[in-house]
């Protein structure tokens, strides 16, 4: 088990990290989630004993490792600038971490064999890493992590330079690849989608700090507060400020959002309402979907998706539609909202619902 207690660091001056405390327990996967400068690589420095925090402690199986450098750890670390060693071929690129801490020949053969099975380098085990694809190195680079058995393994936006194609194929692989190892594995990424696809927990990060940490999914779902929300959510989370009068949210223009009935008892005053894009729509999906006239600035279309661009009484606004839908700027567009999926904010930015919200 990997511990960190009230782990702070500061550069300069500078806080990097603010007051970070985490347990993660052995066979996990774990995510850090959060945008460029938000502490993710930061974080995995102080994980990994490369750097020292300025205060707090790491343990590691119960044991204090504050002061004991990366060399002394069981750790492997796969970067997104990836490095393999130009002069080896692929397998001694793989079997190097053996080699040097001393391993006989027949498990080297053994292990080198059974990674590059999983990462399909096989036919390229005689090859320098010069004459491989990006896709190539970088899966050369993970099976030099896998071949260690560390104990902790990290691994910084390892996919962020690999195509669409292979990124997507590796996300679906790493989870099951990984999955028997009994190792403790902190995956840290920018993209919410990627967190989703992975599965297992995520901690949310702003800042140096760690907002929320639980199972990917309950962290998606049910935010603690509009900060993680923000984090969790690509395209932008939808926010309006509105007033609770009764059993309604009052918006411009509309009768008003009714209040969801595990809230009832919410006092009448301000709050934040927070919608993802899916959660708007050119057709009611529900009898909870409740219509309201936005204008359009932008479309953009992927191919099978639309991003509609809205403004609300000033509010930018994305809905996602599937589909390709040609809406012209500045048109008046019939939406609707689904209450079902509402995340209530209070002035200060907690959440008042969670642990209610619908499977988003």
């Amino acid at each position: 088990m990997l511990e960190l207690r009230n782990v702070s660091k500061v550069v300069s001056g500078e806080t990097h990290i603010a007051d970070v405390s985490l347990r993660l327990e052995p066979g996990t996967l774990n995510v850090l989630l959060g945008p460029t400068l938000a502490g993710k690589t930061s974080l995995m420095r102080l994980m990994a004993g490369l750097d020292r925090p300025t205060s707090g402690s790491v343990h590691m199986d119960g044991e204090d490792v504050t002061g004991v450098p990366v060399q002394k750890r069981s750790v492997a670390m796969v970067y997104q600038q990836f490095i393999n060693y130009p002069a080896m071929s692929v397998y001694e690129n793989i079997a190097s971490p053996l080699r040097v801490a001393g391993v006989d020949q027949a498990t080297i053969e053994r292990k080198v064999r059974q990674a590059a099975a999983l990462l399909h380098l096989e036919p390229h085990l005689e090859r320098t890493p010069l004459e491989l694809s990006g896709g190539q190195q970088q899966r050369t680079a993970l099976a030099r992590a896998m071949v260690k058995d560390a104990r902790l393994v990290l691994l910084d936006e390892p996919l962020a330079n690999l195509d669409y194609k292979l990124r997507e194929e590796l996300r679906a692989e790493l989870p099951r690849i990984f999955a028997e190892s009994g190792a403790i594995f902190v995956y840290a990424t920018t993209e919410p989608s990627e967190a989703l696809l992975l599965g297992g927990n995520t901690a949310t990060l702003s800042e140096g700090r760690v907002t929320q940490f639980g199972p990917t999914v309950e962290v998606f779902r049910d935010p603690v507060d509009l900060l993680t929300a923000r984090t969790f959510s690509d395209p932008p989370l939808n926010t309006i400020v509105v007033q609770k009068q009764g059993k309604h949210f009052m918006l411009k223009g509309s009768d008003g959002l009714p209040v969801p009935a595990q809230l009832a008892a919410l006092a009448d005053g301000r709050y934040t309402l927070g919608f993802r894009p899916h959660h708007l729509s050119l057709e009611p999906a529900t009898d909870h979907a409740v219509p309201i006239e936005a204008r359009v600035t932008v479309t953009e279309i992927t191919g099978s998706e639309s991003f509609v661009h809205l403004d609300y009484a000033g509010n930018a606004w994305v809905m996602l539609e599937e589909g390709v839908h040609r809406i012209g700027v500045d048109e008046t567009l019939r939406v609707f909202i689904d209450t079902r999926h509402l995340l209530v904010f209070d002035e200060t930015g907690r959440s008042v619902a969670a642990g209610h919200a619908q499977a988003a």
